[in-house]
């Protein structure tokens, strides 16, 4: 167990998947967690699920793409809690279409959610975290950012703007004492991954030298031990948990 003190904790996109399991660990080593969900009926669905394993979570649903409602959440959090020491970006949307597919209204959507929220909620908390003189913010991003993918090239290109993100404000920000970091996750056994048909996953195992999909409880771990004091003197990682798996 990682103690983190308390430390009040935003997750965005925490009410499944990766998210969900980030909360949960985050519970598990004694932070207070404060859950962000696209919609009113998601995020009352993941706090009776965490209620009934004994974890204590806040929720909220903000629209992220709107700096002015981000901000006015975030302050009723500072408000309440008197500090908000950690900020996972984590909601995101993914892409596969072939770009002859793909309308621009699409390729908008994906860098408002992926790349323009987290701006919106990195700016909304960087002052309070200024004003205690510490924080940390971290960023989902994706094995897509290093090796791009065959198609869909709205995500891949917005997780390589998460990535100039998390680095160039890890170099802003650590005169104030602001340690700003990524996780780049694998194939992660989510739910949309858990339900492909065995003749999908073996092929992807193939391409992973440890011989496995990683775990939700991976990535939620590897974003456990950034925010933690044991990453005192890291910032401005892209931190790959994929299994070795490279294209």
């Amino acid at each position: 167990m990682i103690d983190l003190e308390e430390k009040v904790t935003v997750v965005t996109g925490g009410t499944r998947g990766i998210g969900l399991e980030i909360v949960r660990t985050f519970c598990e080593n004694n932070a207070k967690v404060v859950l962000f969900g696209s919609r009113k009926e998601t995020v009352d669905k993941a706090l009776n699920q965490l209620k009934k394993e004994g974890f204590n979570v806040k929720g909220y649903y903000p629209n992220l793409s709107d700096f002015d409602e981000v901000s006015n959440v975030m302050k009723e959090i500072h408000s309440e809690y008197g500090h908000i020491d950690i900020l996972i970006n984590n909601a995101g949307i993914s892409a596969n279409k072939k770009i002859e597919d793909t309308e621009l209204n699409d390729f908008i959507k994906i860098m408002d959610l992926n790349v323009n929220a987290m701006f919106n909620t990195s700016k909304a908390v960087i002052p309070f975290m200024k004003e205690q003189k510490g924080g940390v913010i971290l960023n989902t991003s994706s094995m897509v950012s290093i090796y791009g993918q065959p198609s869909g090239v709205g995500y891949p290109a917005s997780k390589f703007a998460v990535n100039g993100l998390t680095k160039s404000l890890a170099r802003e920000l650590a005169p104030d004492n602001i340690r700003v970091n990524a996780v780049a996750p694998g194939i992660t056994k989510t739910d949309m991954v858990a339900s492909l048909p065995e003749e999908m996953i073996k092929p992807l195992i193939a391409t992973i030298p440890l011989g496995r999909i990683g775990e939700p409880k991976d990535i939620a771990n590897a974003f456990l031990f950034l925010a933690s004091p044991m990453a005192s003197y890291i910032t401005g990682v892209i931190l790959q948990v994929d299994g070795a798996a490279r294209n």
